[in-house]
């Protein structure tokens, strides 16, 4: 796990190495355990290194293979490396280090760019040919590694982060209209390729594209889950999937152990992180380091669920790590730090959680398993039983999920963002489309591809990486994935949803942690806007700097500092802190 980043001259002119290194220089808690610069003719990489596989400076990058003419910047882990190291070995390839990086350099020059196929794990790398000039950027399947880029006069550059891109300089950062509504109607997603700039991009997951020399480019998408029951599959039963997902969980938990250091668990004490656990334990692993955070509690709503956590750390013996936090002495002075580690703008309250406890969980371990994904790959999430029957799916979808209509909207923001209710279109859109023909796996499909790669993986991402931590999701192996959207709806939603995943777990995990009330990464003082955290929030709007932006109007934000528990959204998200994060974003990236 590391960052990287990259600048492609088309007009003849020398890469601006001042650039690269601000912008590599961004990047250094992503990778604190080394950084590189490499130079080749229009083509500049940069790398921070996080040592997780193969810890000597054979691994450094960028890589260069000379004797292929490639160059390699990469960011995340490639779990079935040896495999393909011993396939590559037989068809001749020599290898000078021990770790990932070189496989998937070797792995390209033998297969070309579809080599992705052959990956499982996540990532995002950029390789540069020396003989062509061509470079090559990819993007995981699933987006659980981030790959930004901004067009500019006679150039391009690409990194891991958004900061590093506004470090190069020569960024249009006029916030971009459509992805504005997005942000305030979509929940905060803001899908590929737009961000919150307009100068700035982002490749979409599961996307190769390639740059030639004179800046001619091409995008192609590689891998799409289909939603649809194989014939060999129509007459298995409800235990008949719970034996296929089992099966392949503990495959995606034990590839997730490839590492040359110690793997801990972010445990939130919920099904997910506490399958994890328990199928780690039933492989063999004892002494694991698991981890979790709580807040304080605001009125009736409980700021933690370590009594949960506490009943699986000490099922399986783990050592355990539990923080507080108490929004007087942390959760407010480290906001604008947690704000700023963010490449886009999260309004998810947990994701100050997700920051503070990768603070801690970095004085312990490098890599950590965590429980992402698993909602949007089992239907778990509450708007997913009611779209059975639905005549209008992608309106009831609409209805539950996103945080303002069309119309609110609109009185939020200043005129000049004022447009097409892009959001409502998106979700149209997806709906519409061949490969998911029941309501529910339409949602399902929308959220794995986009919702799902620009709220919680990118969260999980940007808060770990803050503080040079790996974190690796199996609920988001892409074979895993594959399997579950094959399985029929009415399994899904047994249980009141995610009923495949919950008849395995008892089969694996205590039931208390599964008989129980759905639970969420609470953190309440985020949600209800009391006390310090309302004064904060209230001066921040009407800082002058914000009444400058003139991003929302006076009369919308003035209605929301009146009543902020009057303004919950949907999701149960707050409307106020929605608008407040923006404005909180813009002003610590100084834009």
């Amino acid at each position: 796990m590391c960052g990287f980043c990259g600048e492609i001259r088309f007009d003849g002119r020398p890469v601006d190495i001042g650039a690269l290194d601000r912008m590599n220089e961004t990047m250094q808690p992503r990778g604190p355990d080394g950084r590189g610069v490499h130079l080749q003719g229009a083509v500049g990489l940069a790398h921070r290194r996080l040592s997780i596989i193969d810890l000597s400076a054979h691994a450094g990058q960028p890589m260069v293979d000379n004797e292929l003419g490639l160059t390699i910047a990469f960011n995340g882990c490639i779990y079935n490396y040896r495999a393909l190291r011993g396939e590559l070995e037989g068809l001749g390839y020599r290898f000078f280090s021990s770790g990932d990086t070189e496989v998937v350099l070797k792995a390209f020059a033998a297969w070309g760019p579809d080599c992705v196929q052959r990956f499982h794990g996540m990532f995002a790398f950029a390789i540069a040919e020396r003989d062509s000039g061509r470079v090559t950027l990819v993007r995981d399947r699933l987006g659980i590694k981030p790959l930004y880029y901004a067009e500019g006069p006679g150039r391009m550059r690409f990194a891991s982060t958004l900061p590093a891109l506004l470090a190069g300089g020569g960024i249009d950062t006029d916030l971009d209209p459509v992805a504005l509504h997005h942000y305030m109607h979509f929940h905060a997603v803001v899908p590929a390729p737009y961000t919150m700039l307009r100068g700035v991009r982002k490749l979409p997951p599961a996307t190769i594209r390639v740059i030639e020399p004179d800046g001619r480019q091409t995008q192609r998408h590689y891998w799409e889950p289909r939603f649809e029951t194989r014939d060999d599959e129509r007459d298995l039963s409800f235990e008949d999937w719970q034996d296929r997902v089992l099966e392949a969980l503990r495959r995606a938990v034990a590839r997730r152990l490839v590492a040359d250091v110690d793997v801990g668990v972010l445990l939130s004490g919920g099904l997910d992180s506490s399958l994890i656990v328990g199928l780690l334990a039933e492989q063999g692993q004892r002494g694991l380091n698991t981890f979790s955070v709580g807040f304080e509690t605001v009125g009736d709503e409980v700021g933690d669920e370590f009594q949960y956590s506490d009943l699986i750390a000490r099922h399986y013996g783990t050592e355990h790590h539990k923080i507080r936090v108490d929004s007087a002495s942390r959760l407010l002075p480290e906001l604008p730090n947690c704000v700023r580690a963010m490449s886009e703008p999260m309004v998810s309250h947990d994701a100050i959680g997700f920051y503070l406890l990768s603070q801690e969980v970095s004085r312990h371990v490098k890599v950590v398993q965590s429980g992402q994904g698993a909602d949007e790959v089992f239907a778990g999430y509450h708007w997913y039983p009611p779209l059975v029957g639905s005549r209008d799916p992608a309106s009831d979808y609409a209805a539950a999920f996103c945080d303002r209509d069309h119309a609110e909207y609109l009185r939020a923001v200043a005129p000049r963002f004022h447009g097409e209710d892009h959001s409502r279109a998106l979700i149209a859109g997806h709906f519409a489309r061949p490969g998911a023909a029941a309501p529910v796996d339409k949602a399902l499909r929308l959220d794995q591809l986009v919702m799902l790669v620009d709220d919680p993986v990118k969260r999980v991402d940007n808060m770990t990486m803050a503080w040079g931590l790996e974190a690796r999701v199996p609920f988001l192996d892409h074979e895993l994935v594959e399997l579950a959207a094959r399985i029929p709806d009415r399994h899904k939603l047994v249980d009141d949803g995610k009923g495949v995943l919950k008849a395995l777990g008892r089969r694996v995990i205590p039931a208390a942690v599964i008989d129980r009330p759905k639970g969420y990464f609470p953190v309440p003082a985020l949600k209800y806007l009391r006390g310090d955290v309302l004064a904060f929030v209230r001066e921040l709007l009407h800082s002058e700097r914000a009444r400058q932006r003139d991003l929302f109007t006076l009369t919308y934000v003035d209605e929301l500092l009146a009543a902020p528990e009057a303004h919950i959204t949907p999701l149960r998200g707050s409307k106020l802190w929605q608008v407040a994060l923006l404005e909180l974003w813009l002003q610590q990236h100084g834009l």
